[in-house]
């Protein structure tokens, strides 16, 4: 038989509804107060029933995330970061993902049917044509813009584009003449925010754009395919790689092709993953801070669904150039 509330209440020795505040990540409840309910929460093995509570307040206490369900580094990582977020808030996480080239709007309309207080686009694809949703709960993109034809929405984004400014005015900065770009898939948002950064970068400095490597599929094989194009031209001597496996791939294929880096090429990726710092030159790239990014996302959302008057200060950059062995000064 399911434990009650009230068997909750008496074993915590408080009223059941200092009970409900606990559960529901409500403030005015004090840490010993707060700590007792929740360890007679566990040993009572207590459940609270969700669709009970939102009838009772309003609010499901569950936000939703479209995602792609991907083991790749930058999605995957930045996916815990939002639900370690949600939880701190006090929020449950449902995902709904669209790796299978499932759209965002049936996604999202399966998120809907759960019973979501809010949503969270994060790292999407899509076919290229403007995104347009229906809901009735507060939507943020991590992304590219969203129309709604109904609710409220915002977009907080990742930084994709001027992470991808940083890298090529770090390149730039080195007297390379120009830098070439090895692209993500181009469906993804993040992908193309990196792909705009570079170009706005190589326009503000005056440089030429150089054309584009091979387009990847964020895999080392597919910078290996573009960093063997690459290094047939001898004018190449900057190269940007929109993640950091790509540019691992690259950094083979220069190797091979007795291009060395960065005495030849320098390379520079986006991501930081762990074993950037490992590799042979080590491996500048971009750092992206998926806790500052979740956290800053979450709390636009709850001022959304929560009515407040402003969402709170989030000062920290979300990205940060991590400068190391692979870029060097260009020699002319």
């Amino acid at each position: 038989m399911a434990t009650t509330m009230t068997e909750v209440a008496r074993a915590a020795g408080v009223s059941q509804k200092t009970v409900s505040r606990v559960v529901n990540g409500e403030p005015h409840v004090s840490p010993e107060v707060r700590d007792r309910v929740l360890r007679a929460v566990r040993e009572l093995d207590y459940r609270p029933n969700n669709a009970a509570r939102a009838l009772l307040l309003g609010r499901y206490r569950r936000i939703g995330v479209v995602s792609l369900g991907t083991a790749l580094y930058g999605p995957s990582t930045l996916l815990i970061a939002l639900e370690r977020a949600m939880q701190r808030a006090g929020y449950s996480f449902a995902l709904a993902s669209t790796l299978e080239g499932q759209k965002v709007s049936v996604a999202v309309d399966a998120l809907l049917e759960q019973g979501v207080d809010g949503i969270v686009l994060s790292e999407p694809i899509d076919d290229g044509a403007p995104l347009r949703l229906s809901a009735d709960v507060p939507v943020i993109s991590l992304g590219e813009g969203v129309e709604l034809t109904e609710g409220v929405g915002a977009i907080v984004g990742a930084d994709g584009v001027d992470a991808a400014r940083i890298a090529t005015e770090h390149l730039l900065s080195l007297g390379h003449r120009t830098v070439w770009h090895i692209p993500g898939p181009q469906n993804w948002w993040a992908a193309r925010d990196r792909l705009r950064g570079w170009r706005e970068a190589l326009a503000a400095a005056g440089a030429p754009e150089p054309p584009l490597a091979l387009e990847g599929d964020w895999t080392p094989a597919a910078g290996y395919a573009a960093g063997r194009q690459l290094a047939r031209l001898g004018d190449v001597t900057a190269v940007f790689a929109a993640n950091d496996d790509m540019a691992i791939g690259a950094l083979h294929a220069f190797a091979e092709a007795g291009r060395d880096v960065p005495g030849d090429v320098s390379v520079v990726g986006y991501d930081d993953i762990p074993a950037a710092a490992y590799l042979c030159p080590p491996l500048t790239t971009v750092r992206q801070k998926f806790t500052a990014v979740a956290d800053r996302a979450v709390d636009h959302l709850l001022t959304l669904i929560e009515h407040r008057h402003e969402p709170a200060e989030h000062p920290e950059a979300a990205v940060e150039l991590i400068v190391r062995a692979s870029s060097g000064p260009a020699h002319l």
